[in-house]
């Protein structure tokens, strides 16, 4: 071959080699959507409490919510437009901005190390719970994922290469993290020591960057801020009444038991990278050459990398658990274990620190053994929350019986209501909005009776058309005290009662009032 032709079929080479890697990648993140979605779309008779959460609220686009702000929402009231309100819908969008944190993950990686040593930290850090069982319930944890891997992608690319274009886009996506859930602020934290440990504000080109960085957030984010001025930062407030814990000695249980937490919610890589260990010296055995492979393995891909990105990896890293806790531990706060979400989405690269060998046989091993382990997890996550919990008749939310109760309420109000649908249902949020998601899109639920819960509802004319209460103390306990005052203006009251799950499970109490329609009521 002349060697004029060797550049141009190297070069052939190597993009079909990077386009065939760019299809490895985009199957396994869509085999992974597609694997828990279905099973858990199979097994699950109901979302889980969040997921519902976030069903109500996409009723209306929402510059906030009293509890949360509003990016979640904003999320799923579009899918709500396009698929309807299904009960697989919350378990394919958590699963889809799972994938799509992946992917941002892998790009982090191919950033500084090869698009296979990336791919293999993907794949392990895809089996841990938040990516996979978790990553099925949509909540602001689980959404916020792809925002903050986004965010530590464009902070990576903005220190190294200095493009403006990634300092504004590292403002606007950090805007987009805190507008999906407040504890952005530290990942932020995570950044901010990262660039002190490597003197990063001696460079007058960072001071520029940070600054196109906060104008862009700023933009971003101050729609939010002017709605949580005039709402009396109610999210906040929220989020502050959350950490509360009973002195410092409950504050150090709740440590010691997120950490606990955390171990069990990260094992599945461990198990990852203990296949792959067991299956290379079991290779190693029968190869001949077992010494020279031996020697082989001890060349860590770690070493490979430059100390700045080591450096990058640790501090980023590591930085959020561990001021987490030390915060945790000076203020005598609690922790809830979904708050480590977004904790450890670079923990899959430091298995570049024990990893080895040739990179094809070691990323296929590694695929294999995430791909099983997703297999294994999803399956018996289908089987415990489905037919196992329906036959041993568990109260578990997975469950639920929100269709048969729909059809009960639906009947119940037909009854005292003949000429206009129900649309309009005063409970809690889980048991008002499984009756309403099967009711149709029109159906909304008035939360706890409470204006300030349901922002898509107009106090003038909300109960025009009549509205249905119910409340089950099985469910829920008690109901909230607006809502009781609210079943003092029912005209019809009543009970009802359905199993839980087979006849083996408590019976679910239905406690039922209807406003009527008024003659102000306008039918769409």
């Amino acid at each position: 071959m002349s060697t004029s032709t060797i550049g141009p079929v190297n070069e052939a080479a190597s993009a079909g080699a990077a386009r065939a890697l760019n299809l490895q990648v985009f199957l396994f993140l869509l085999g992974m959507v597609a694997l828990w979605t279905v099973f858990c779309g199979v097994s699950h008779r109901a979302p889980d409490l969040d997921g519902m959460e976030e069903l109500v609220w996409a009723s209306s686009l929402e510059l906030g919510y009293y509890k949360h702000p509003p990016v979640p929402s904003w999320f799923m009231h579009v899918l709500t437009q396009v698929f309807g309100r299904p009960v697989w819908l919350t378990f394919f969008a958590g699963q889809l901005f799972s994938a799509l944190a992946l992917w941002f993950i892998w790009r982090l990686g191919c950033e500084f190390t090869t698009p296979r040593k990336a791919l293999m930290a993907m794949l392990i850090v895809s089996t841990s719970i938040y990516f996979s069982l978790r990553g099925t319930i949509y909540n602001h944890n689980t959404v916020q994922l792809w925002s903050i891997a986004a965010a530590t992608w464009l902070f990576y690319r903005a220190l190294r290469h200095q493009r403006a274009s990634s300092w504004l886009w590292l403002g606007a996506v950090s805007a987009i993290a805190t507008m999906t859930k407040y504890s952005a602020v530290i990942q932020f934290t995570a950044f901010l020591c990262f660039m002190l440990r490597q003197g990063s504000f001696k460079d007058a080109r960072n001071l520029k960057g940070l600054a196109l960085a906060l104008a862009a957030y700023l933009v971003v984010i101050s729609p939010h801020v002017y709605w949580l001025a005039i709402h009396s930062f109610q999210p906040l407030r929220y989020a502050d009444s959350s950490l509360d814990a009973s002195g410092y000695l409950d504050a150090f249980k709740h440590i010691v038991d997120f950490t606990l937490d955390q171990l069990a919610r990260l094992s599945p890589m461990l198990a990852v990278w203990l296949a792959w260990a067991w299956w290379n010296r079991r290779k190693a055995r029968r190869t001949v050459y077992a010494v020279d492979a031996h020697l082989e393995r001890k060349k860590y891909y770690a070493s490979e990398l430059s100390a700045w990105d080591r450096s990058f990896l640790l501090w980023v890293g590591l930085t959020p658990f561990v001021s987490t806790v030390l915060v945790s531990a000076l203020l005598g706060t609690r922790l809830v274990a979904s708050w480590g979400t977004t904790f450890f989405i670079l923990f899959g690269f430091y298995a570049l620190w024990r990893l080895s060998g040739d990179e094809r046989h070691t990323l296929r091993r590694i695929a294999i053994a995430a791909i099983a382990i997703h297999v294994l997890m999803a399956a018996g996550y289908a089987i415990g929350r489905g037919p196992l919990a329906w036959y041993t008749g568990r109260d578990t939310r997975s469950m639920f019986p929100g269709s048969i109760i729909s059809q009960q309420m639906d009947a119940v109000w037909r009854q005292h209501v003949s000429q206009v649908p129900l649309t309009l249902i005063a409970s809690d949020t889980w048991l008002g909005g499984n009756i309403a998601i099967h009711l149709g899109p029109e159906a909304q639920v008035f939360i706890n009776g409470r204006y300030e819960e349901s922002p898509w509802l107009d106090r003038a004319t909300a109960l025009d058309c009549g509205a249905l209460l119910v409340y089950s103390r099985r469910t829920r306990g008690e109901p909230d005290a607006q809502l009781q005052r609210l079943f003092e203006q029912a005209r019809w009251q009543g009970t009802a009662s359905t199993p839980w799950s087979s006849e083996k499970s408590p019976l679910i109490d239905l406690n039922w009032g209807i406003i009527p329609p008024t003659g102000k009521c306008v039918r769409p």
